[in-house]
């Protein structure tokens, strides 16, 4: 963290979303879906900065569904953690630790919601019925 971190801003929020891209696209596992997957970086990191503004601090301009966006791409569950692993370093480099934590722990439900929407087949946790003919 730096010695003036900053406090959480709609401004903050574009700043850690392109500081946490930056170094999403530099990673092995997550930059080639993300580069695959973005035409417009700067519309796009613009456009995250909102998501995230609107979920952290109620400021409600962002647009868009989440859950289809991110079934567009070919994603798999462990990439949400790798996400978060990354979301998480970059969190501590900007702010203090509280508030670190409490945007680790959002960005983690977060990121659960979607896995759950994306991946979960309620078909593979039923239990057969027994003694059905």
């Amino acid at each position: 963290m730096s010695a003036e971190a900053p406090a959480l801003t709609p401004a903050s929020i574009r700043e850690l979303v392109g500081r946490f891209y930056a170094r999403a696209r530099e990673d092995a596992e997550l930059g080639p879906v993300f580069e695959a997957a973005v035409q417009d970086w700067d519309h796009h990191l613009d456009h995250i900065a909102l998501f995230w503004s609107s979920a952290l601090l109620g400021v409600g301009r962002f647009t868009g569904s989440p859950m289809i966006a991110h079934r567009r791409n070919p994603i798999t569950p462990q990439m949400f953690d790798r996400w978060l692993v990354l979301w998480g370093q970059t969190t501590d480099e900007m702010f203090p630790g509280e508030i670190a934590q409490a945007l680790q722990a959002r960005a983690a439900r977060i990121g659960e919601s979607l896995k759950l929407g994306l991946f979960y087949n309620p078909a593979d946790y039923a239990t057969p019925a027994v003694g059905r003919t």
